[in-house]
């Protein structure tokens, strides 16, 4: 998701899991009021396509500079009118590029990576399984594996590594070869793509328009005409009277864990992180 000729091109889509791609049974419960979050009007990112509304979490907590970035560049109107132009079925769609090539950028600097990030007790993580050593479970809307916390006791920071693992809907920002080369582009996934994991810096999530994102014209370039984004804005900088009020679930509210406790007994080994859909309510 790079340059995007670079992007990916040695991995493999079957690495992914056919039982992850399977959606979860029916919910057996309702959230109730206190299960509900009202986000930062300044992490929610408001992408108007010509497909539809495309809601995304941003979360600065996992990599504060993408963010920022994130923020600046709409902020500047940079992401008004791109095209999605690579777009693949069963894995993501890319955009961001000022050229709507796949080879531009900003005049801004690059951006160092920020794969990992070091995850403590004031961390808002909320585990789910702990398999072979390591926590799976949610920061706010985002899918996180981390190390164990038991390997803070022997860390000087007393904090663990931990990283956003690619479900469907997680925001990624593309780069060249280069590690340190993220500047513009992003893109959004249309399915899981654990290959991805601490390869490309993840920053947010898909809360709501994922079926958006499903339905945009795929292709490595995209034929014209391309889907493209008509205009990208931050919640907070949208006027108070078309604002949509936007609540999120809580990963540390009763039914996330209740609902967490339901799919692992359903599906047993198979289950993943990407199993579960946090339900968001828009006004």
């Amino acid at each position: 998701m790079m340059s995007s000729r670079a992007l990916l091109a040695g991995l493999c889509l079957a690495t992914i899991s056919t039982a992850s791609l399977a959606a979860p049974a029916a919910r057996l419960a309702k959230p109730t009021e206190k299960d509900w979050r009202t986000p930062a009007p300044d992490t929610i990112l408001v992408i108007d396509t010509n497909k539809g509304r495309v809601l995304v979490e941003l979360i600065p907590e996992v990599a504060p500079n993408h963010v920022a970035r994130l923020r600046e560049l709409t902020r500047a109107g940079v992401y008004d009118g791109r095209t999605f132009f690579r777009v693949i079925d069963r894995f993501m769609a890319q955009t961001g590029d000022p050229r709507d090539t796949g080879e531009g950028g900003t005049d801004k600097p690059n951006l160092k990576a920020e794969f990992t990030f070091r995850r403590g007790t004031e961390t808002p993580f909320v585990a789910m399984a702990a398999p072979a050593g390591l926590q799976v479970g949610y920061l706010k809307s985002l899918p996180v594996v981390s190390q164990a916390w038991s390997w803070s006791d022997v860390t000087s920071d007393k904090k663990v590594a931990a990283w956003g693992t690619y479900c469907p809907g997680v925001v990624g920002m593309a780069r060249d070869e280069d590690n340190n080369s993220a500047n513009s582009q992003f893109f959004l996934m249309r399915q899981p793509y654990p290959s991805l994991d601490k390869r490309y810096t993840a920053f947010g999530r898909v809360i709501s328009g994922l079926d958006v994102v499903r339905s945009i014209k795929t292709g490595e370039p995209v034929p014209a005409p391309q889907d493209l984004m008509r205009r990208v804005r931050l919640l907070s900088d949208i006027p108070e009277g078309e604002r949509p009020k936007v609540r999120l679930i809580d990963p540390k509210g009763p039914w996330f864990a209740a609902e967490t406790k339901r799919l692992r007994a359903l599906k047993g080994a198979d289950f993943s992180v990407c199993d579960i859909e946090p339900p968001v309510r828009i006004g």
